[in-house]
């Protein structure tokens, strides 16, 4: 006696299960794949730098060189994009700005050469690029949200704000919340005016709670907007709560349409208490509050939090601000240098 075939819509007990794992794995398998090649990539591409630099040192040889080099690669390998001029000249550059290898192996090349390209473009320094690409590796940044944390200077407003996290916090609890709370931050993604008032930017937020979360940074949550706590016979709305998942605490957050002011800091306390006493668990940490304002004097905000027991930053917001001139270049963008690599073409 044979068994009956399956019926392809009706499928046996416990093969969705399987199914979904069977899936999992090879969604696994392919982004080893992908990983490993571009390992190879980057390292192979450094290789190459490193080559052209030592022989055009060694042996006096000009930049005529390289296009040589490009066509003769072309030729011998013409399935392979990647060998034009001006990503040779990358290679060189690659080279040139991290002559370690073994930090190239272990740590650069966990990013795709694109990223490599953004870092080399857009920042001018070691530290900066070493900076930037760590964070892009612990956050999983695409190259597009690396380019944008890098123009938007992020290196420079994280861990500014004025806090008291260093006298009310237990490290390193300190430290993590510190380097969790920028100043300024950059909300000209709303599209919005400097004379908007506080509930336009609170309602634009919310409904760019995205690149909200992608601005605030890594570890904070979503919890809700205008959130109903109620004290004794009142009503009280918080603007904005966050839940931050590696400091495992609430984060209440108050939006100023104007200039700080010390009295904004009495009822973001009571907010923070509240939330502690009616909404936090047992296994949760002490609530965090954060004030955003149009504008503030440093030493006022320093003076502000000097007396208060629980944990608080003060940090200014920015609804448009151009970019710097300082981040121009003279060197081709990203997307030229995407459309030959592409292209495998000048």
């Amino acid at each position: 006696m044979t068994d009956k075939p399956t019926s392809l819509t009706q499928s046996p007990e416990g093969y969705n299960d399987w199914l979904a794992e069977l899936k999992n794995r090879i969604h696994k398998a392919q982004q080893r794949a992908t990983q490993a090649v571009n390992r190879e990539l980057v390292i192979l591409y450094w290789q190459i730098g490193s080559d052209i630099l030592e022989r055009q040192a060694a042996q006096g040889w000009g930049a005529k060189v390289i296009d040589r080099l490009a066509h003769d690669l072309r030729t011998a390998f013409p399935s392979m994009k990647g060998f034009s001029p001006r990503n040779l000249k990358y290679m060189r550059t690659f080279a040139d700005a991290w002559p370690n290898l073994e930090f190239v192996q272990e740590v650069l090349a966990q990013l795709p050469w694109y990223h490599q390209i953004a870092l080399l473009d857009k920042l001018k320094t070691a530290d900066e690029r070493s900076w930037y690409a760590q964070k892009a590796i612990d956050h999983n940044w695409s190259r597009n949200v690396l380019v944008m944390q890098i123009e938007t200077r992020l290196l420079e407003r994280q861990g500014s704000a004025v806090t008291n996290f260093e006298q009310r916090l237990p490290k390193p609890d300190s430290d993590l919340a510190r380097e969790s709370i920028k100043d300024p931050y950059r909300f000209d993604f709303l599209g919005l005016t400097d004379e908007a008032q506080e509930r336009a930017i609170e309602e634009a937020l919310v409904k760019h709670v995205t690149q909200f979360l992608l601005e605030l940074g890594a570890g904070f949550a979503f919890v809700g907007r205008q959130v109903l706590l109620k004290v004794g016979e009142e009503e009280f709305f918080i603007d904005l709560l966050f839940y931050h998942l590696k400091l495992r605490c609430y984060v209440v957050i108050e939006l100023k349409a104007d200039k700080f002011k010390p009295e904004h800091l009495g009822q973001l306390g009571f907010y923070m208490t509240a939330v502690d006493r009616q909404v936090k668990a047992e296994e949760d940490n002490a609530t965090i509050g954060l004030l955003l304002c149009k504008s503030k004097d440093k030493v006022v905000a320093e003076y502000a939090l000097g007396d208060k027991s629980q944990p608080m930053g003060i940090a200014e917001y920015k609804l448009q601000e151009a970019l710097p001139e300082t981040l121009e270049t003279n060197l081709p963008s990203i997307e030229q240098i995407e459309q030959e690599l592409q292209g495998g073409s000048e």
